[in-house]
């Protein structure tokens, strides 16, 4: 369900956007947060504020996501390295990073479901 509504969401748009899925201890939806608008081709992403929006948002757990403009969601290098920057940062605030989703317009690529998590 969450493959679906994001590319519900953000596999036609314009411009990259990088969010949050923030979720509870159990893993419940507590809400969704676009934090950062890009261009066509990248978007700056900085850890320190989704650590933040983690404490206020009193997240246990989240699903990072992000689309890529151009269709194709095969993650790059970059969205790697990004993924591990938000991921230790989150994890020095006992908020576990459970997936990132690459959203195109032909599907979706599950980082977890890689095995880069």
């Amino acid at each position: 369900r969450v493959r679906e509504y994001l590319k519900m969401q953000f596999a036609e748009l314009q411009h990259e956007v990088f969010g949050v899925l923030w979720l509870d201890a159990r893993h419940a939806f507590i809400r969704d947060e676009q934090m950062f608008r890009g261009t066509l081709t990248q978007t700056s992403v900085y850890p320190r504020e989704v650590v933040k929006s983690a404490l206020l948002t009193n997240a246990a757990a989240c699903v990072v996501y992000h689309n890529h403009p151009s269709g194709a969601a095969e993650p790059s290098r970059a969205d790697e390295l990004t993924t591990s920057a938000v991921r230790q940062a989150l994890q020095l605030v006992d908020v576990k990073v459970i997936d990132h989703v690459v959203v195109g317009r032909a599907g979706t690529v599950s980082f977890a479901e890689r095995g880069l998590l």
